[in-house]
C-alpha cells in the first residue's frame, strides 16, 4: 500500500514546493523528519509539508497526510526521500519536511495552498 493523498499533485506543484523548501530553509525555518514533522504540524505551526514517496516501512509517514488534513496544512508528496533531503540542505534522504517559519517562501507557499484547495 503507497501512501496516498485525497487530491493528485502536479509535477509543477511538486518542483514549487521543494523550491519553497529551498527558499524557507535559507530565509525562514524548516523541520525535518517524520518525528519533528508530527509535531510542527500538531502544533500547528506547519505552513507546507513535503513527504517522500518512497519511504520504508510506510507505517513512518502514513499518518502526515491525515494530519495534515485534520489541520487545513498543505501536503505535497515528493518522489523520493533524496529528492526531499536536497530540498531541506542535506546530504541523506529526507522522510518528511514542514516549513515552520516560511521567510522569502511566503508567497510561493501561499500559491501551493490555493491551488491545492481548488482540487
Amino acid at each position: 500500500m503507497a501512501i496516498k493523498l485525497k487530491y493528485d499533485v502536479s509535477k509543477e506543484l511538486t518542483e514549487k514546493a521543494l523550491e519553497a523548501i529551498e527558499i524557507a530553509r535559507n530565509s525562514g525555518k524548516i523541520k525535518k523528519g517524520a518525528n519533528e514533522v508530527t509535531k510542527a504540524i500538531e502544533r500547528g505551526v506547519a505552513k507546507i509539508v513535503g513527504i517522500a514517496a518512497d519511504v520504508n516501512p510506510e507505517e513512518v509517514v502514513m499518518h502526515i497526510p491525515i494530519l495534515c488534513e485534520e489541520k487545513n496544512t498543505p501536503c505535497v508528496l515528493v518522489k523520493n526521500k533524496m529528492e526531499l533531503g536536497a530540498a531541506a540542505g542535506l546530504q541523506l534522504g529526507c522522510s518528511a519536511v514542514a516549513v515552520v517559519e516560511a521567510g522569502n517562501a511566503q508567497d510561493l507557499i501561499k500559491e501551493i495552498n490555493d491551488k491545492l484547495k481548488k482540487k
